[in-house]
């Protein structure tokens, strides 16, 4: 037990030493009107974000390219040791340049920088050292201050690390309000998976697979038994006799009530008389994920679609589910 308590000290001690250096970092901000200059050159740019770093650099480099490109902001990462081997040739005349380093002075960055001044490219340095090297040569300097590593012997980039990807998420989310990112933008860069299925994914795209149960609001039982049972969605939907206009939905959960209630003249029964009046409906364009929501407000399987207020299918929990959006 003491062991386990050691170790959540610890744990507790390196989350919390990393948090405080992103509020250090969100205080450096106000300081210089570098990043809000840094955020409007890129907004203007022709060109792309290239993102280079060394180490553990690199590897945050990757992630703010990444972050950058699935939020509307064009960007490459380069090694830094790899641009003076070729890759430089990467950058093109209109791209704006990042480069990570804590201390701004790692020999890579140093023999980059040259390089990116003759091709006169912006330069922009995320450092925790705004005076090194790389800080006095850049364009515009983000800060991210670290005063220690959260690693005890003060080696291993760890706050450092944390404080330079927060700052390149803010940078890409400044970005993103700057230029009206939606959400159905987002689902344009992101079609696989259960996130892009949440953004992009109509219930139409579902409910259209499933058979339409369906009965007038006179059917007898037996059509009703029949009806819900041979489409195998567990209710089906009464339509007015004419018009075809949506009067209530009935369940299996109906059927085993009716029992109760109606067990001594089974063959008086009609649609009309066990149905649910004014279902919870959802238009066939609707996302699915808000198909879902109302599922679990209800506590409920399935949900009667309509397109322009009219009658047009059922989508089902287990349409959900077979999505992976449950």
């Amino acid at each position: 037990m003491k062991q386990q308590n050691d170790t959540n000290t610890i744990a507790k001690k390196v989350l919390l030493e990393e948090a405080d250096a992103v509020r250090g970092v969100a205080d450096a901000i106000a300081l210089t009107p570098d990043f809000a200059q840094c955020v409007a050159a890129i907004l203007s740019l022709q060109g792309r974000v290239v993102v280079t770093g060394i180490g553990k650099s690199a590897h945050i480099a990757g992630k703010m390219v990444a972050t950058l490109n699935s939020t509307g902001t064009p960007a490459l990462f380069m090694h830094a040791a790899d641009a003076i081997h070729g890759d430089l040739g990467m950058i093109q005349p209109g791209d704006f340049v990042i480069a990570i380093s804590k201390s701004g002075d790692t020999p890579e960055i140093k023999v980059l920088v040259p390089l990116l001044k003759r091709k006169g490219v912006p330069l922009a340095a995320l450092v925790s050292n705004a005076d090194s090297y790389l800080g006095v040569q850049a364009d515009y300097v983000l800060h991210a201050p670290v005063t220690r590593e959260a690693c005890p012997h003060n080696l291993a980039p760890t706050t450092s690390t944390t404080a330079a990807l927060a700052l390149g998420d803010a940078l890409a989310v400044c970005l993103l309000e700057a230029r009206q990112f939606t959400t159905a933008d987002f689902a344009r860069l992101h079609p696989g998976g259960t996130l892009g299925k949440k953004l992009y994914l109509k219930v139409g795209d579902l409910s259209r697979q499933n058979q339409v149960p369906q009965v007038l609001e006179d059917a007898p039982l037996k059509d009703i038994i029949l009806e819900i049972s041979g489409k195998r969605l567990g209710a089906t939907a009464v339509l007015a006799a004419e018009g075809q206009a949506l009067l209530g939905i009935i369940t299996d959960g109906d059927l085993r009530r009716m029992l109760t209630n109606f067990s001594s003249r089974l063959d008086e029964v009609r649609a009309r008389d066990i149905m649910t009046p004014q279902p919870m409906t959802i238009d066939l364009e609707d996302f699915a994920v808000e198909a879902l929501v109302r599922m679990q407000q209800r506590n409920i399987t399935q949900l009667v679609v309509t397109e322009n207020d009219r009658f047009s299918g059922f989508i089902h929990l287990h349409d959900l589910l077979r999505e992976g959006l449950v």
